[in-house]
């Protein structure tokens, strides 16, 4: 069933290859269109493995990011304007299924960042309340003493720091990763097409 697919995509891309586009008509209709020279543009120069395990190109991942934003709901479609002269129907499934894989593979690694972040924050938050306890109890055990007084001095400071850094930490981090998350949400789900020009 995978092969008849792929048949079908291999079909549907000589179509293209034999037919022009009206450029304009392209542009208008795609989310997100870009013009390639080269299959190269989209990963990163510094980087001689094949495209189905080559790293990403920052100034790809720029533009999309950019591009993006503009689209607040919905499903993306990424359409690659390639020269029809230089297009391969292998090459474009491979670059496909590395493109999905990237952004689904950070888009995971994000998620897992963020519930790290505020499972943390939430740790030191917790660790802030447990200091203020200690100098509560302190002071309730021995009373006023002059060390006493220290350890409450200490504590109750570093309990309310802690406290308030732990929860700042908790939830600024996901106020943080949220942006990102969202785009690789989006850009996993994205129709990835490529057209002649």
């Amino acid at each position: 069933m995978n092969n008849k697919r792929e048949e079908e995509i291999k079909t549907e891309i000589k179509k293209e290859l034999n037919s022009e586009f009206n450029k304009n008509k392209i542009l208008s209709m795609s989310e997100i269109s870009l013009w390639l020279d080269t299959y190269d543009d989209i990963f990163s120069d510094f980087d001689p493995r094949p495209f189905s395990q080559r790293a990403m190109s920052i100034d790809f991942l720029d533009e999309i990011k950019r591009a993006s934003r503009e689209k607040v709901s919905g499903q993306i479609e990424l359409k690659f304007l390639m020269p029809s002269k230089l297009r391969s129907v292998e090459t474009e499934l491979n670059i496909k299924r590395r493109l999905r894989e990237h952004f689904k593979k950070h888009e995971e690694s994000l998620k897992e960042e963020k519930t790290r972040g505020f499972q943390y924050g939430l740790f030191l938050a917790g660790l802030g309340f447990l200091f203020m306890f200690i100098g509560v109890f302190f002071h309730y055990l021995f009373g006023e003493r002059v060390l006493t007084d220290i350890l409450v001095t200490l504590f109750e400071p570093l309990g309310w720091f802690m406290m308030f850094y732990g929860f700042d930490n908790a939830f600024y981090t996901i106020k943080q990763k949220k942006p990102e998350i969202v785009f690789y949400e989006k850009m996993s789900k994205a129709e990835i097409s490529f057209i002649s020009y």
